[in-house]
């Protein structure tokens, strides 16, 4: 690899999955670091798609909000300057298990960060997103209330990232998607799909920029507890 690109955070995964949801980091901070991406905003209010610069806030009844505001602020988000190196097509249509396996065979190596743009038709498709809530409810019980949306025969982008198991406490480990219709009009974090013909642009990734909080919450909190469980029934 001759190039090197980045992936930043504005806050380890494992402060969201404790419960804060205030970590007041403005949308004109993440747009600096990366024109792709996915995140949340403040009070767990949604689910964030960030797509060739421009913010989508997935609300709790999976409507698709373009946001232009800069001040509107984030606890977690994940971006990058998307530059893939590869593009595959997946032609015919395939199980989710078939699809995360396809996806997983282009990625060479399990221990480099990838960015993942996937454009195309979908037979089906089911996201989730979260409602608005207060701080220090764990991630795993906001997650029991979560809104479901079932998609037939639905065209969009999904954007996300792989994260090396190892960065668990980072970001997502594995596979961490959201969908954006082609209308911009509805989407979510992606629970599982069966695409019928997509598009994937892969982008390796070998650097990590971490910002960490300096909220009163984060500068206090016990980070000790294990938080792994608690993310795969949140995530998954």
């Amino acid at each position: 690899m001759t190039t090197h690109s980045t992936i930043y955070l504005c806050a380890p995964v494992n402060a969201l999955v404790e419960g804060l949801y205030e970590q007041n980091v403005p949308l004109s901070e993440i747009k600096q670091h990366g024109d792709l991406g996915l995140g949340t905003f403040n009070d767990l209010d949604g689910e964030m798609v960030l797509l060739d610069g421009t913010v989508f806030q997935i609300t709790s009844d999976g409507r698709a909000v373009r946001i232009d505001d800069d001040e509107v602020r984030t606890p977690f988000a994940c971006v990058t300057p998307y530059r893939p190196i590869s593009h595959d097509e997946l032609q015919q249509e395939s199980s989710y298990s078939e699809f995360l396996s396809w996806l997983v065979r282009l990625l060479p190596s399990p221990n480099l960060f990838y960015a993942l743009r996937i454009e195309g038709d979908f037979v089906s498709l089911k996201a989730r997103s979260v409602p608005k809530t207060e701080n220090y409810r764990p991630l795993a019980e906001v997650a029991k209330e979560q809104s479901l949306f079932e998609f037939q025969n639905v065209s969009g982008t999904l954007v996300g990232f792989y994260t090396p198991s190892f960065m668990a406490s980072l970001s997502v480990p594995g596979l961490h998607l959201h969908f954006l219709s082609t209308d911009f009009q509805s989407g979510g974090h992606l629970l599982e799909c069966r695409p019928r013909r997509v598009r994937v642009g892969v982008q390796f990734i070998n650097r990590l920029e971490l910002a960490l909080p300096l909220s009163l919450d984060y500068l206090t909190w016990d980070f000790q507890r294990d938080v792994k469980e608690d993310l795969d029934k949140a995530e998954r």
